[in-house]
């Protein structure tokens, strides 16, 4: 039970509430005569603490019931048996209409939270969540309960926005979203609890997923990832979309081509059946990328996403089915249908992985895939590099490079790399364990030992490593150039010339798919130079000058 500030000193009292209800009783006439919702209030107090706000909450809803006899309020002492039924345990609480919604207040609407008690009210008494249709086609995908606790302050002027966006949510799916609006300043303990001392912060499920205020679109992406989101992308409910160039894929390279081909004066839109950003948005912190020393990967996908939404339309969670090679061409998705002059393929393409226990739980704790993006983070410490091809042993030098202690696991008995990595090992104190496979990754937070097996004996050892780096290679995203035709190379990349032109005239090839080193800065580099050579083609398309030739 709430037992904080008892002796508090009326600053937001009474008097004050008072005050700032004399100034507003007019507008609150012309705001609430028109209500056609009843709108009962239960109010719970416990006069031992909080007292000022008790008294702040009942004068504020006196000036409300003058002007509007929709609003009703009981109250009831914190013994009361609906205290216990409801769950009550800090004072005041106010419940709003809890037959029908879940909604409730700690503490009192006094400062700037009396705009965000205004607004709950005009929502409630006109039956409205008041929510734009972008914003309910995103509640509708929530499928399972919300709890969601919002703490505000009397002197947040952010806190009204926030506040607003989720009295909307509440109202508009009452069945799966509960609402608590905490006043830190009257609920220290829970404020505490929460670290909520930086106003306006947002939980559900108490998951940490708005720090500040957001546009109301932001908010319900928030509340439906279960995860602070940045950017907001409209639907569209376009049948068809014509354009200069379609891009498909949402990573570093289509983004950047996507920005690139609009500065050239082309009509692009940028196609994404994942998640956007592609390995990017899983990777936990990227410290190689020209700009930022450190960033987590989701922050630098949000910051390319925005920029490129000023300059092109991207189409999230929607699949390519089938390119249709006429001019123009034709693809279809299975929500639209789009028309290009040209097509870049930026599908990217996903590490190799083990599939043994504790890979995915410690993927970014210690399992890698990636050397260059953090072998500095294991400088003096003990890892294994697991595969035997070229990729293997590069990475095994590149670390042992770096000071870091490097052992191969390899499960044949020869390298698959190049001779010139094999006779490298020696020289950079590279140990080698060859016809062994990793069974299991061990650690609580972070790696702490692997569980190997010897493919010959069948015996097994467990050894401490501070890191794990897969290098067995990648799963480049080709099905959709595979069923339209392209040419692949011996390693199943998209095969293209040295200006990403792929074997299909006016089809083009950008990024990871492409094969190379795989790093977020060449496939951007791959993407510009792409949507440069598009833009020249389209000016003056090379099979057109071929054909004459010939």
């Amino acid at each position: 039970m709430n037992r904080q500030n008892p002796n508090y000193d009326g600053e937001y009292g009474q008097q004050t509430a008072q005050e700032d209800m004399k100034g507003v009783q007019r507008k609150l006439t012309e705001l609430f005569g028109n209500m056609d919702h009843d709108i009962p209030l239960l109010l719970f107090t416990d006069q031992t603490i909080n007292s000022q706000y008790n008294d702040a909450m009942r004068a504020f809803i006196r000036a409300i019931r003058e002007v509007s006899d929709r609003v009703s309020l009981r109250e009831y002492d914190h013994n009361h048996e609906l205290a216990q039924q409801y769950n009550i345990n800090h004072f005041p609480t106010l419940l709003f209409d809890p037959d029908h919604i879940s909604i409730r207040w700690l503490g009192a609407p006094v400062g700037e939270e009396g705009r965000t008690f205004v607004e709950a009210l005009i929502l409630l008494g006109y039956g409205k969540s008041g929510i734009s249709n972008p914003s309910r086609n995103i509640l509708e995908k929530i499928t399972t309960p919300r709890t969601v606790k919002l703490f505000v302050s009397p002197t947040c002027p952010y806190c009204p926005q926030q506040a607003a966006n989720a009295l909307k949510a509440a109202i508009a799916r009452p069945e799966l979203i509960s609402l608590e609006i905490i006043d830190i300043q009257a609920n220290p303990d829970l404020a505490e609890q929460y670290n909520a001392f930086s106003v306006p912060v947002c939980y559900a499920n108490d998951v940490m997923i708005a720090k500040g205020a957001q546009q109301e679109e932001l908010f319900m992406a928030s509340l439906e990832k279960l995860e602070q989101q940045n950017v907001f992308i409209p639907e569209s409910d376009a049948e068809q979309v014509d354009t200069d160039l379609t891009i498909i894929g949402g990573g570093p390279s289509g983004l950047t081509a996507g920005i690139y081909a609009a500065r050239s004066g082309l009509k692009a839109v940028i196609i994404e059946r994942g998640a956007l950003g592609g390995q990017v948005a899983l990777t936990p912190v990227v410290e190689n990328y020209p700009g930022f020393a450190q960033i987590g990967g989701k922050p630098l996908v949000d910051i390319m996403v925005s920029h490129a939404l000023e300059y092109v339309p991207i189409f999230p969670d929607e699949e390519v089915m089938e390119i249709k090679k006429n001019q123009p061409f034709e693809i279809l998705t299975n929500r639209r249908r789009y028309t290009a002059r040209a097509i870049l393929l930026a599908t990217g393409a996903s590490y190799r992985h083990l599939g043994v226990p504790g890979e995915e739980r410690l993927s970014g704790n210690g399992v890698s895939y990636c050397s260059t993006c953090d072998g500095a983070l294991f400088k003096g410490k003990e890892v294994i590099v697991v595969g035997g091809g070229d990729s293997a042993l590069t990475d095994a030098l590149y670390l042992a490079n770096n000071d870091v202690r490097v052992t191969i696991v390899h499960r044949r008995n020869t390298f698959r790399a190049q001779d010139h990595l094999v006779s490298q090992l020696q020289k950079f104190n590279v140990q080698v364990i060859f016809d062994t496979e990793v069974q299991e990754i061990r650690g609580d937070k972070r790696v702490k030992e692997v569980i190997l097996r010897n493919n010959i004996t069948g015996e097994e050892r467990t050894i401490s490593v501070d890191g794990v780096f897969v290098a067995i290679g990648y799963e480049p995203a080709v099905e959709l150039a595979h069923r339209t035709g392209l040419a692949l190379d011996e390693d199943g990349f998209i095969k293209v010339d040295d200006h990403h032109r792929t074997s299909i005239p006016g089809i083009y090839a950008a990024g990871d798919v492409e094969g190379g080193y795989k790093q977020i800065v060449t496939a951007a580099g791959q993407g510009s130079g792409a949507a440069i050579t598009i833009f020249e083609d389209l000016v003056n398309p090379y099979w057109i000058t071929k054909e004459k030739k010939a």
